[in-house]
């Protein structure tokens, strides 16, 4: 491979993102210097599912585009030195790729390079032999090499090595680590992410592996004073430090700030990015919280928000005793599935209508929602030919709102369209960007004959699986559902084609779709398949094509 685009560089995130969870415990149990927490692992996990959160349901095409979203995700949910020592990597990796669409292995290097400087700067005084040393070697291990490196993969394999090698070295540089017979843990995570990189440059997308003993993904905070069900104040700020000359401020060091914080509250998030700090706190007494923190800065916002008055109101407005605020805009996507409900979730659709082929809502079925939804302006998602009717017939009796339908005719063009959904633009701007999404995929999909005939030349025995494109054209028809799969993508795919999104159904286990995708990157190199398990009926695939 001799350049990374947008659509590469979020699978890499992914899968390195999904790495290091799958690994994290035993990151965590490797302790970490200069504070011996236990919770490097813990927390590079939950700064980088920040980070992967932004880009995940991101399209850009440039590299620029996704590691900008990538990085602004990882600064918001740094936790802990080494989330926020990672963030600041990635922040200067992204820097460097400033407006460009894809990128060589010479501005993957520079990237990393910019990395490794930000992340110095970031600390007021770097420690070596931890994750700022590994990036630091690695990156310029690549630098020095970069005129005999021809693909980006050499260069990955180049990095990675590099890095092993200086984790090794890192207890010779901090004696705690000796001591004690560990390498630092920071930087044993950072690898776990170069790796899970490394994959999907390879075409092998690492998965997030089943939840273990260990797996917690919202840790409480040592020392928090907040019980669970007193609420109290969701405080946050951001603070400018003092400059080192203003002798009426102390001197800021993150560890003792953030051991501070947790004393006094819970769900703490400490993120810094250069003379700035944004905290986010639960605690039962915000004036504490905002005093002790004014003795390093000053404030330059802050808000805090009463979250028991917050509980009350909702139960109340749940029970019917206070009127409801009529909200700017809700979408309504009709799924069945578990696993494409929280797609369509995910992007942002507020209400999910069960219903798709053999299961078609009636128009009272989008009423219900609608009037529920209590919006000024409702966008619903068909996502089947055979059910914009009845969505348009329910928008048509809906007096007082404006409800537009998007003419989805397939899950792919819904989920593609939702991603169009802007909450700043207008109604009919939305309508327009949504509705002009629809044209940029082709669906396909694989169900089961359930007579014997002969459509287009092709024919169809009864329970063999069809191929069916853009929901009309019959492709094949074959006993085994993944041929018929495989004949269908070859037919779907042409010299523009770029990504292809294969959503899974019930009837198809997880090790035969990642064989059947695995199979499909090693024939189409230049493609980026994304496998999504959609648990969805009648279909045994989904596949979109951009």
């Amino acid at each position: 491979m001799k350049t990374i685009n947008g659509a590469k560089m979020k699978q890499m995130i992914i899968s390195g993102t999904n790495n290091l969870y799958n690994h994290y415990p035993e990151i965590d149990a490797l302790n970490v210097f200069p504070v011996p927490d236990g919770d490097t692992g813990t927390n590079m996990n939950l700064t980088m599912a920040s980070g992967a959160k932004e880009v995940q349901n991101r399209n850009d095409d440039d590299v620029y585009s996704i590691a900008k979203a990538f990085s602004r995700g990882l600064l918001m949910g740094a936790r802990g030195n080494s989330g926020v020592i990672l963030s600041q990597i990635f922040r200067g990796f992204a820097q460097a790729l400033d407006g460009k669409v894809t990128i060589n292995v010479q501005e993957l290097s520079d990237a990393f390079m910019n990395g490794k400087d930000v992340a110095y700067k970031a600390v007021m005084r770097p420690v070596e032999g931890t994750i700022l040393t590994v990036i630091r070697e690695a990156a310029t291990a690549l630098h020095d090499n970069i005129a005999s490196i021809s693909s980006i993969e050499k260069a990955f394999e180049l990095l990675i090595e590099e890095a092993h090698a200086s984790l090794e070295r890192t207890p010779e540089l901090l004696p705690v680590l000796k001591q004690v017979g560990v390498v630092d843990s920071g930087a044993a995570g950072l690898i776990k992410i170069l790796e899970g990189f490394q994959a999907a440059l390879k075409g092998k997308m690492i998965e997030k592996e089943t939840a273990s003993a260990f797996e917690d993904d919202k840790p409480e905070m040592a020392g928090a004073s907040v019980a669970a069900d007193e609420f109290g104040y969701c405080t946050e700020f951001i603070m400018r430090l003092a400059k080192k000359e203003d002798e009426s401020k102390k001197s800021f060091t993150e560890s003792r700030f953030s051991n501070w914080l947790s004393a006094h509250g819970n769900s703490l998030v400490v993120v810094r990015d250069e003379d700035l700090v944004k905290v986010h706190v639960h605690t039962l007494k915000p004036g504490e919280i905002l005093s002790f923190a004014q003795q390093f800065g000053e404030f330059v916002k802050i808000k805090i928000e009463n979250m028991t008055e917050q509980h009350t109101k909702l139960t109340e407005e749940k029970a019917g005793n206070v009127p409801v605020e009529q909200k700017e805009y809700a979408i309504i996507a009709v799924a069945v599935g578990d696993g494409i409900e929280n797609m369509f979730k995910e992007l942002r659709a507020d209400y999910i209508v069960s219903g798709g082929q053999t299961m078609n809502p009636a128009t009272e079925d989008f009423v219900k929602v609608i009037k529920e939804s209590n919006a000024k302006n409702v966008y619903i998602l068909p996502n089947n030919s055979n059910i914009i009717l009845a969505a348009s017939q329910a928008a048509d009796v809906c007096e007082g709102v404006n409800v537009k339908v998007i003419p989805s005719k397939s899950i792919p063009q819904g989920l593609v369209a939702c991603m169009m959904f802007n909450p700043e633009a207008s109604s009919d701007d939305n309508f327009a960007e949504m509705s002009e999404a629809l044209g940029n995929v082709v669906t396909g999909q694989v169900t089961f004959a359930i007579k014997d005939t002969n459509i287009d030349g092709v024919d169809i025995k009864k329970d063999q699986f069809m191929g069916m494109k853009n929901n009309k054209e019959i492709i094949c028809c074959h006993e085994d559902k993944f041929v018929a799969a495989k004949e269908l993508i070859e037919s779907m795919l042409d010299e523009m084609s770029s990504i292809v999104t294969i959503i899974y159904g019930e009837d198809v286990n997880d090790e035969e779709a990642n064989k059947f995708a695995e199979d499909l990157m090693k024939e189409h190199e230049d493609l980026d398949v994304d496998l999504k398990k959609g648990n969805q009926p009648v279909y045994s695939f989904i596949v979109g094509v951009e």
